[in-house]
C-alpha cells in the first residue's frame, strides 16, 4: 500500500525537486501536481489523494483559501511549506488553524543542512501525515507489524496527585501541537494559579509569533521564555525555538534557563531536557502533559518525573493529529490519566 500524494505549488521547479524527493521513496506515489490553489481543490476531487503538500503564497488561490475549502468539503491530512520569516509564521499559523496538519520550511536547507537528511525528514512527514488519509482497513497494515502487534495504551496504575500538590504545569508537545495548545490554553482562566512551561518542536523564527498569537486569545499570560525569567502564577512561558529551556532553583523560587542546543540533541526545544529539569527542581510537583506529536520525545524526561513522584497525563489516540508521544508514554506505563484533548484544560482547571 502506498500513500497517494498531491503536490501544490506555483513553482514548476519546486513542484519537480518535491515529486523527484518523494517518487524515490517505494511508499509515497505522486499522482498529480497543481499550481494554485484552485486547481488543488480541483485535483483533490479528481484524484483523491491520501496527503497534499501545499504552498502557502499562490495567485489565483492562496494555500491558506485552499487548505479551508479542502477541509470544508473533501478533508485529507495537508502539509504546508513555509518560509522562516515573521510572516511567514503567521501564514503558517493562520493555514494550521484553517485545518492544515503540519509544516516544513520551503527552504530545504533550513530543514538540513544534510541534503539526505532533509529529504529523510520530508518523506518521514508525508508517510506520516499520509497514513492518516487511508482508509481504516488499510492504516493498520500500513503502519507496519511492529505497531499492530505494540501492547495498547493504558493509564499506569498509580493514583494523581492530591489537588494542591502542584508547584508547576509542564506541556510537551510537536506535530498538531499548535491547534492542540490552543485548544488547551483557552480553557484557563486569568487566575490559573500555577505556572505553565510549553515546549513545542518549532523554529526560532516562529517562536516569538506563536507566543504572541497564543497571549492574543488566552486569558493567561503566555510568552516567549527568557533567560533568567521566573515562574509565575497564571503565565506560560514558551521555550524558544533552537534552544533548550531547563528549570532551576533560586532560594525558594523557580526560574528558567536558556542554554544552547547541543549536537546531540535532535529536538530543539526538547521535552525531554524541560522535563528531566523538573525533576530535580520541582520533584514530585510537576504536572506534566504530553500531546500529538512524532517521536517520543518526553519518554526519558517523564520516567524520571514520575520516580520523583510527579504526575503525567497524555493525549489520546483519538484525537491526536499523531499518536507518537503520548503513545511513548501510554505504552511505557507512565501515564496516569489518558485524556482527550477537549478534556484537556478543563481537568487541569478541575485540578490544580
Amino acid at each position: 500500500m502506498t500513500v497517494r500524494v498531491l503536490v501544490v505549488d506555483d513553482s514548476g521547479f519546486f513542484r519537480r525537486r518535491v515529486t523527484q524527493m518523494l517518487d524515490a521513496d517505494p511508499r509515497l506515489e505522486v499522482v498529480g501536481t497543481a499550481a494554485d490553489g484552485r486547481e488543488a481543490i480541483a485535483k483533490r476531487r479528481e484524484l483523491n489523494p491520501n496527503v497534499i503538500t501545499m504552498d502557502i503564497e499562490m495567485p489565483v488561490m492562496d494555500g491558506i483559501t485552499a487548505v479551508r475549502r479542502i477541509m470544508a468539503m473533501h478533508p485529507v491530512p495537508i502539509l504546508m511549506f513555509s518560509s522562516l520569516t515573521h510572516e511567514g509564521a503567521q501564514a503558517t499559523f493562520d493555514a494550521l488553524d484553517a485545518g492544515a496538519l503540519d509544516y516544513l520550511p520551503k527552504n530545504f536547507d533550513d530543514i538540513s543542512r544534510n541534503r539526505d537528511e532533509a529529504t529523510r525528514i520530508l518523506r518521514s512527514r508525508v508517510w506520516t501525515l499520509g497514513i492518516r488519509g487511508l482508509p481504516a482497513a488499510s492504516r493498520a497494515s500500513a503502519a507496519g507489524p511492529g505497531r499492530a502487534a505494540a501492547a495498547p495504551a493504558r493509564a499506569a496504575p498509580h493514583a494523581p496527585a492530591r489537588r494542591g500538590d502542584y508547584g508547576v504545569v509542564a506541556i510537551g508537545t510537536s506535530t498538531g501541537g499548535p491547534v492542540a495548545l490552543q485548544e488547551v490554553l483557552t480553557k484557563l482562566p486569568a487566575s490559573f494559579p500555577l505556572p505553565i512551561l510549553l515546549i513545542q518542536h518549532m523554529p526560532g523564527t516562529f517562536t516569538p509569533a506563536f507566543a504572541r498569537r497564543l497571549d492574543q486569545i488566552c486569558a493567561i499570560q503566555v510568552r516567549e521564555a527568557a533567560d533568567g525569567d521566573w515562574l509565575e502564577p497564571g503565565t506560560a512561558l514558551l521555550a524558544p525555538g533552537g534552544k533548550q529551556m531547563v528549570v532551576e532553583v533560586r532560594g525558594e523560587r523557580l526560574r528558567v534557563a536558556i542554554r544552547e542546543s547541543t549536537p546531540e540533541q535532535n529536538y530543539r526545544p526538547c521535552v525531554d531536557v524541560t522535563f528531566s529539569s523538573l525533576a530535580k527542581a520541582a520533584r514530585g510537583k510537576t504536572l506534566a502533559v504530553v500531546l500529538t506529536g512524532m517521536g517520543a520525545d518526553g519518554r526519558e524526561g517523564a520516567k524520571l518525573l514520575k520516580e520523583g513522584g510527579s504526575t503525567v497525563w497524555a493525549q489520546d489516540e483519538n484525537t491526536s493529529v499523531i499518536y507518537g508521544m503520548p503513545m511513548a508514554i501510554a505504552r511505557a506505563g507512565l501515564a496516569d490519566q489518558i485524556l482527550p484533548l477537549p478534556e484537556i484544560g478543563t481537568r487541569l482547571v478541575e485540578t490544580v
